[in-house]
C-alpha cells in the first residue's frame, strides 16, 4: 500500500535539516531546499538544480510540493487581473491583482468559501469548505507578483487579505503565510504593506494585538448601528458592536496603529444622517480612516448602491469631524473581481 507523501512545505527549516541528517546527508542541504521552496518558489524537485539527481529523487520519493495552479486568468478593461486558482485537492479560490500608476496590490483569499454570512457578499453564499494552508496563501502572492512583473513591469508592492474567506477564522495559517511573505528567507516584503481585513472577530483582534503583529488592520463595518449591521451581517448578533469596539480599543492601546473601516453605503439601508452620526461616534475612540467603497451588485437586486448625495453626505460629515475619508471606486467589475464579487463563477 502506498503511503501518502508529506507536503514538504509543512516542514520547518529545522525539520528539513534534521531529515537530511537522518538520511546520512549534510544539514545544510535542508537550507538549500528551504531556499528553493520559499525564496525561489520552486514547484518541483526537478527545479532544484544545485542539488544532485539522487537527492532530488529521494525528495520525490518522500514528499510532494502541493503548489497552486492558475486555472484561468481574466483581465478587466481597467487592467485588473483575476485568477481562478486551483488547489492540490481540486478546489478553487480566486485572487486579484489591482494595478495603479504607483503600485500593484494583491487581493488574496484565506478560505475556500467563507465562515461568515454577510448577505451582500457573493463569497458568503459558498459554504466554507476548508481553510487555506500557509503555502497556498503564499503561492497566490507569488503568482500575482509574477503577473505584476510580467504585465506592469514592477514587483508587487501591497497585499490585502480581502479575497474569499474571513482571515481571522484561519488565523494561524494566515500568520504563518505572512511570516513567509515578510521573511528575508521568503519574499522579503514589508509587513507595513499588508492589510488584513476582518468582518470583526473580537477575540481574534485582541489576540493579534497580543501577538504584536506588524501588519495593518481593516474592519469591514458597514454600519455602526447594531440592528442595521445584524440585518446585513447576521453574525453581528454573536459579535455585537460593543464587543468589537472594546477589541479595537485594546488593539489601538497595544499597537498604536490606526484602524481602517471598510464601509459600503446602500440605498435605504444605511444612507441616512443617523447612520453617519453613529459611524462618527464609533470612529472617535481611536485614530481611524474610513474607506467608502462602491457597491458591486451580486445579481438579486436586494442591495443597491446609494445615490451620490448619500456618499457626499458621508464625506462632508466625516471630514467636518476630522475623520479621514476616501471614496474607493471599484476595479474589475466587468470580470466579477470587485469587492464582494468573488464566487468562483469561472
Amino acid at each position: 500500500m502506498e503511503t501518502k507523501k508529506k507536503d514538504i512545505r509543512a516542514l520547518t527549516k529545522e525539520q528539513l535539516r534534521n531529515f537530511f541528517v537522518k538520511e546520512g546527508d549534510q544539514a545544510f542541504r535542508g537550507n538549500q531546499v528551504y531556499e528553493w521552496l520559499w525564496s525561489k518558489g520552486a514547484h518541483s524537485f526537478e527545479d532544484m538544480t544545485n542539488i544532485s539527481k539522487e537527492t532530488r529523487q529521494m525528495l520525490e520519493d518522500n514528499f510532494v510540493i502541493n503548489h497552486i495552479r492558475v486555472d484561468t486568468m481574466q483581465k478587466s478593461n481597467d487592467g485588473t487581473i483575476k485568477n481562478a486558482v486551483r488547489l492540490h485537492d481540486g478546489l478553487t479560490v480566486e485572487s486579484v491583482l489591482i494595478p495603479t500608476k504607483s503600485r500593484t496590490t494583491a487581493c488574496v483569499s484565506s478560505q475556500v468559501g467563507c465562515s461568515l454570512d454577510c448577505r451582500f457578499c457573493a463569497t458568503s453564499r459558498l459554504k466554507r469548505m476548508r481553510n487555506l494552508n500557509p503555502d497556498e496563501i503564499f503561492d497566490q502572492v507569488v503568482a500575482i507578483d509574477n503577473e505584476s512583473r510580467l504585465y506592469y513591469d514592477k514587483p508587487l508592492s501591497n497585499i490585502v487579505f480581502m479575497g474569499m474567506g474571513e482571515p481571522l477564522m484561519n488565523y494561524n495559517n494566515v500568520l504563518k503565510a505572512i511570516d513567509k511573505i515578510t521573511s528575508d528567507e521568503g519574499l522579503g516584503m514589508s509587513p507595513k504593506r499588508i492589510v488584513v481585513s476582518t468582518s470583526g472577530v473580537p477575540k481574534m483582534i485582541k489576540k493579534m494585538a497580543d501577538d504584536e503583529v506588524k501588519f495593518k488592520l481593516a474592519v469591514s463595518l458597514h454600519s455602526a448601528i447594531d440592528e442595521v449591521r445584524t440585518s446585513i451581517m447576521p453574525f453581528n448578533e454573536t459579535f455585537p458592536l460593543a464587543d468589537l469596539r472594546e477589541a479595537l480599543e485594546y488593539w489601538y492601546a497595544k499597537t498604536k496603529n490606526r484602524i481602517t473601516y471598510e464601509y459600503v453605503v446602500w440605498k435605504d439601508i444605511n444612507d441616512k444622517k443617523k447612520d453617519v452620526d453613529a459611524l462618527i461616534a464609533f470612529c472617535k475612540f481611536a485614530p481611524s480612516k474610513v474607506n467608502l467603497i462602491e457597491y458591486n451588485p451580486i445579481d438579486d437586486g436586494e442591495f443597491q448602491q446609494a445615490p451620490d448625495q448619500a456618499i457626499d453626505m458621508y464625506v462632508s460629515m466625516l471630514e467636518a469631524n476630522n475623520i479621514t475619508v476616501t471614496v474607493r471606486r471599484s476595479r474589475g467589475k466587468d470580470i466579477d473581481a470587485a469587492c464582494g464579487q468573488l464566487a468562483n463563477k469561472s
